[in-house]
């Protein structure tokens, strides 16, 4: 994705709009406040987020947004990764043409980030808290992904409810996945996963299962049950899927 702005410069822009927003409607200018004006940083204000969204008590959600604000000291690729995303929902969603809203109100948004600091923790072996932040995110905003998921960045979960990706699961750069797509590996071949590659779209309710590649740029129609590769460029639909409008290229 080109024109991607550097974090310093998205955090100027997400403050600017929260100000905006403030002098609009001041009711909500208390929220907002809370949310993004008392934070320095974009890393405070989205380890705010997160603490928010996967905690149930006043201290859970202290406790979480701790854990993620330390994983963003530790890795500035997550905060990095978080900004892409954050860039790539303007991108991708024709309804969407501002920063701030998706920050605070976009679930799927908030859950992908939340998975980055359980994917951060799994590799760090602080695995128990990785599986305990999946399974909050599962229960609390409908997206449950595998710590050992792999994941690019500038992807975006719209609408974010009933998503399921599986351990060792493979996702590409800029794919966007919607509602109740699950994307998992098949009983009897253990960690070979599914591998989704750069730009893919995956439409609602669809199932990308087992050993299967998707090569860049296809497309998954709504409820396709997908277990056979599909090659860059083509639509699969149906159940079993079926390949459509691929390029010239493929056979």
């Amino acid at each position: 994705m080109k024109g991607i702005a550097s974090v310093d410069h998205l955090w100027r822009t997400i403050r600017g709009e929260a100000e905006s927003a403030v002098a609009r409607d001041p009711v909500f200018g208390a929220a907002l406040s809370a949310s993004i004006l008392a934070h320095p940083d974009f890393a405070h204000a989205l380890a705010h987020q997160i603490g928010a969204r996967l905690g149930r008590t006043q201290a859970d959600r202290a406790r979480f947004t701790q854990v993620a604000h330390q994983a963003f000291t530790a890795s500035s690729d997550l905060i990095d990764a978080a900004s892409r995303d954050l860039q790539g929902i303007a991108v991708h969603d024709p309804a969407t043409t501002t920063l701030l809203p998706p920050l605070l109100n976009f679930k799927g948004y908030v859950a992908l980030q939340a998975w980055r600091v359980s994917n951060w923790l799994w590799q760090e072996r602080r695995r128990d808290l990785a599986l305990l932040l999946q399974s909050l995110s599962s229960d609390q905003l409908q997206v449950s992904i595998h710590p050992a998921a792999s994941i690019g960045t500038s992807v975006f979960l719209d609408h974010a409810t009933g998503i399921i990706i599986g351990a060792f699961a493979v996702v590409g750069d800029e794919v966007t996945i919607l509602q109740n797509v699950t994307i998992g590996r098949k009983h009897c071949e253990l960690e070979r996963a599914p591998k989704i590659g750069r730009g893919v779209l995956l439409s609602a309710g669809s199932t990308i299962i087992g050993n299967v590649s998707v090569g860049d740029f296809a497309r998954i129609g709504a409820g396709a049950l997908v277990e056979h590769d599909v090659p860059a460029g083509c639509t699969a639909i149906g159940v079993p899927a079926r390949l459509t409008n691929c390029p010239e290229s493929v056979s």
